[in-house]
């Protein structure tokens, strides 16, 4: 057995192949908690303090050098202990024995940035990066917050399609009001180098709580 020390994940293989576990945690995810925003009506700025501590969860992985290549709304779970970033099955950072390294094959459409996207469609596989969780997690606030993907697609598109809409872009207008729209904005920024850190989004989320 084997485990991936940022996240308490263990691994190995068995008979049928190979396996991960993960701790358990109480708590809701990023979009249940902000069903009251999408509401008919609604109006207010999403709590940033909630925001925050969805991005130091990202931050605190991107400390230790790895990118998690999956962050969406499900795997940020918050409770009054603060966010967990759960689901580090396509993580990238440190040494993984050949065994149990598989090539990233992208992850929830919805959340990929296009460097992601163009890659997967290109070659069939990518590097999940930080710059692309920040990505993932501009998109998976913003989906919270409005019930929007940030990119417009048919629900029944095909992967290829969804993907292929993402590398045309542009990503709907962010309609999200208060500092964490013009947050998401920068997040969401097509070029990665242009995309603030995750560091740099804690920052500024501090500075506007």
């Amino acid at each position: 057995m084997q485990q991936l020390s940022p996240g308490g994940v263990s691994y190995g293989d068995w008979e049928h192949g190979t396996w991960n576990i993960q701790p358990w945690h109480q708590g809701e995810s990023l979009y249940d908690l902000w069903q009251p925003h999408r509401a008919e009506g609604a109006s207010s700025e999403p709590d940033l303090g909630e925001a925050l501590s969805c991005a130091e969860a990202v931050a605190a992985l991107h400390a230790t050098g790895w990118a998690h290549g999956d962050v969406q709304p499900a795997h940020l779970i918050i409770s009054p202990e603060g966010t967990a970033l759960i689901d580090l099955a396509l993580a990238r950072g440190g040494d993984i024995p050949a065994a149990y390294d598989f090539g990233y094959r992208g992850c929830l459409v919805h959340y990929e940035g296009p460097e992601i996207s163009r890659s997967v469609l290109e070659t069939g596989t990518a590097t999940p990066t930080m710059a692309a969780d920040v990505y993932a997690l501009g998109a998976s606030l913003f989906i919270s917050a409005t019930g929007l993907r940030h990119v417009a697609y048919p629900d029944d598109a095909s992967r290829k399609a969804q993907r292929q809409a993402i590398v045309d872009g542009p990503h709907r207008p962010v309609n999200v009001p208060g500092v964490l729209g013009k947050l998401i904005e920068a997040m969401l920024s097509p070029e990665p180098a242009d995309r603030p850190t995750s560091a740099e989004v804690c920052k500024e989320l501090s500075s506007g709580h």
